[in-house]
């Protein structure tokens, strides 16, 4: 099976498969191995290899391509994460994110890259094919929410990016589609998703697609919820432009999530002694120990922001210094700056060093809490935002509250999930808080998007990362509140010591993938103005006029 994204021959070989992926994918197999074998008595007489089937059943694609829409944004977002000031990586020198820069000749920030051209590519296909055939329209509902997923994802990294010659077996090189191809394209790919969701008829069997669906275990209804909560997200992108139709948001946030019972979060069970099935962000695995909370995210949550109001959550989420205060690092300046040793914010699982293996930690850091793919929380900041820019401020403050008190809600769960150590917020501590003014405002002329978009930043942070850094651009980084007569994003400031590349210019975009694009594709990318040293920095469609 050939498809963008692999190398010369664009044979996909296996070797070049993550273990993670490769494991999983074993997993599916044999089950799906046994499963034909005792059904079928000429099984081995339709298979060149009997140890290796060559078809499998359409639900067995499911567990790795879900397991890749949640993780492979985490693996991203040490990256994203730092052109949003979500974290820093504090070393002997400033490093490329942190400036805004980006690695040459790496791979780094392009795992959902691979994914969607690689770990979904054929084997989205594939899957689709044989549920089309079989009239599973649950699972090819699924598999359309999946595509949709991996364009959303692709294009709000990258920009441009190669969707109608995508999976062709015959090509080489590969021309690339505009973002408001690709941007129409998820539409489509949405409300095909919506369409074969809706139906019962034919094959649809929530007991055979739960199977191996560890989103929500063959809820084809929840399902149904996501792909138009993936629509509003999408529609909502559209913000800066004059076809902006918050309407039309709003009425796909009114389909979708009801309460933070019908998130999009799936469970890593932390028992494969290797860490396959650990949380990308947990201690055992170690991708984030080094890193450390940002000034800017702290001073959302310590009261610099929101009139002095200390937000509950903090202690939840965040990581205190040895001498117990919250603070954030500067991203311009050096390792730890001036800051005593007991003065340096722990890392995310509350510890100086390299310590706490083992141990549970708090929030979306530890081994085996759930990540999710969109909350309720985050569809009712987006409803929020349409709502205040339709005029209707009454209904903006409702999803507002909705947003922040179902966030709260969401802590909690988290720092359930492992028995982890924080305590829980309150009832009291969170009614105090959403009942300060500077939290929530008493009428809904008061309502600001400094507070809408801010309080969507701290649900998102520590793992929406593609949203949060969409969020930003959107805003050009440091847009003013005509109400609040302050930032949207209130003390975000660019690093002032960009990466030599950019030019003294923002980031805009992430480069394509180095080793598919930089190596096998450069005609392509030439044609888009990739192969400029600054094409990061170019503005991408959906955030322009």
């Amino acid at each position: 099976m050939r498809l963008h994204n692999a190398n010369p021959s664009r044979a996909m070989h296996t070797s070049l498969l993550p273990k993670h992926s490769m494991r999983i994918l074993r997993s599916a197999l044999v089950i799906g191995s046994l499963t034909l074998a005792s059904s079928c008595k000429s099984f081995l007489d339709i298979n060149d290899n009997p140890n290796a089937p060559q078809t499998v059943s359409a639900n067995l694609y499911l567990a790795p391509m879900i397991h890749w829409m949640v993780t492979s944004p985490q693996y991203d977002g040490r990256f994203v994460g730092r052109y949003a000031q979500e974290w820093t990586l504090p070393g002997a020198s400033l490093s490329t994110w942190d400036r805004m820069g980006y690695d040459p000749s790496s791979d780094n920030a392009a795992q959902q890259w691979r994914d969607a051209y690689w770990s979904l590519g054929q084997n989205l296909v594939d899957m689709m094919t044989k549920a089309e055939a079989e009239q599973r329209w649950d699972i090819l509902g699924v598999g359309y929410v999946l595509k949709a997923w991996g364009w959303q994802v692709t294009t709000d990294l990258h920009g441009e990016i190669i969707v109608k010659e995508a999976i062709d077996p015959s090509r080489y090189t590969f021309d690339y589609d505009t973002q408001e191809y690709a941007y129409t394209e998820i539409q489509r790919l949405l409300n095909k998703a919506i369409e074969n969701l809706s139906r019962s008829d034919g094959a649809v069997d929530a007991a055979y697609m739960g199977r191996t669906d560890v989103l929500y275990g063959g809820d084809r209804t929840k399902w149904l919820k996501l792909a138009y909560g993936m629509l509003a997200l999408n529609l909502n992108h559209y913000s800066n432009k004059s076809t902006y139709k918050p309407a039309d948001v709003v009425a796909a946030v009114n389909k979708s999530f009801l309460s933070n019972a019908d998130d999009a979060i799936m469970k890593y069970p932390g028992t494969v002694g290797s860490g396959e099935d650990y949380n990308f962000l947990g201690r055992f695995r170690s991708n984030v120990t080094t890193y450390r909370q940002t000034a800017f995210s702290v001073g959302l949550v310590n009261g610099t922001v929101f009139g002095g109001v200390v937000d509950p959550r903090m202690s939840r989420m965040m990581s205190a210094a040895p001498d117990g205060v919250y603070r954030g690092l500067d991203v311009n300046v050096v390792g730890f700056g001036a800051l005593a040793t007991a003065q340096q914010p722990n890392n995310f699982f509350g510890f100086a060093g390299t310590g706490g293996t083992g141990v549970p930690g708090r929030y979306v850091f530890d081994d085996k809490v759930k990540l999710p793919v969109m909350t309720y929380s985050e569809v009712q900041f987006i409803k929020a935002e349409a709502l205040y820019k339709s005029g209707d401020k009454a209904g903006a403050l409702q999803a507002y509250t909705n947003g922040v008190s179902s966030h709260i809600d969401f802590v909690n769960s988290r720092n359930q999930d492992n028995g982890q150590s924080p305590t829980q917020i309150s009832a009291a501590e969170k009614s105090a808080f959403l009942a300060s003014a500077a939290i929530v405002p008493a009428t809904p002329a008061s309502l600001t998007l400094t507070q809408i978009m801010s309080q969507k930043y701290i649900a998102l942070w520590g793992w929406g990362h593609d949203e949060i850094w969409m969020d930003l651009r959107r805003y050009h980084y440091t847009d003013i509140d005509p109400a609040s007569g302050v930032q949207v994003y209130p003390g975000f400031a660019a690093p002032t010591n960009l990466y030599p590349d950019n030019s003294a210019k923002i980031v805009q975009r992430i480069r394509p993938r180095y080793n598919s694009e930089y190596v096998w594709n450069r005609a392509g990318l030439d044609v888009i103005g990739g192969l400029a040293l600054d094409y990061h920095t170019k503005p991408m469609w959906i955030i322009n006029p």
